[in-house]
């Protein structure tokens, strides 16, 4: 097990200087992956740099260790912590992220909103079910981002829900739903009475 030096790294996310800090995140995934629970410590700091650091050192490990500390990483009391969580998990995606990305989806940061919809596209049709459900019942603020998660994703399991969403009164719901219901090939036919 390699020996880190919590202190010394903790120095170099605090530096002001990106990179050096960048380098001591890229160190800290190739070594840290050989001794996971260094993470867990430096996630419980007080310095919102090292926490974002930190979990962008995670980014660089695809391991189960790594995504449960990026889905936690998901309710880190700073919003650039939790936006870099969102799109580590982006370039990891993995289903069992989904609740935590579903929950995110009604965070007030416009930002981290579409990062975990984001991540939530990249999950795939994993994902489906938990958006159409957010689609159909969750608050505004999350149903656009469902929409747009759906839209992307192109799930024929989607189509009812989007099909519900064109007659909302949003131009936003709108719009994703058509974009969606256009990718999967569904045509639509406007009839006047």
């Amino acid at each position: 097990m390699v020996e880190i030096d919590i202190s010394t790294i903790t120095a170099e996310f605090t530096s002001d200087s990106d990179t050096l800090a960048d380098q001591a995140a890229q160190e800290l995934a190739n070594l840290g992956s050989q001794n996971p629970e260094i993470f867990s410590q430096l996630l419980a700091d007080s310095s919102m740099d090292v926490r974002w650091w930190t979990v962008r050192s995670l980014a660089g490990i695809d391991s189960p260790e790594a995504h449960s500390l990026l889905i936690h990483a998901l309710d880190d009391p700073d919003i650039p912590v939790r936006q870099c969580a969102a799109l580590a998990l982006q370039q990891q995606p993995v289903p069992r992220a989904i609740p935590a990305l579903v929950q995110t989806l009604g965070c007030a940061d416009q930002l981290l909103r579409r990062l975990a919809g984001d991540a939530l596209i990249a999950v795939g049709s994993d994902a489906v079910p938990d958006l159409i459900a957010v689609l159909q019942d969750g608050p505004q603020i999350s149903r656009i981002e469902a929409a747009r998660a759906l839209a992307l994703i192109a799930d024929t399991r989607a189509v009812p829900a989007l099909f519900q969403a064109l007659d909302e009164e949003s131009a936003i719901m709108e719009h994703w739903a058509g974009e969606g219901l256009e990718k999967m090939g569904i045509g639509m036919v406007f009839y006047s009475p």
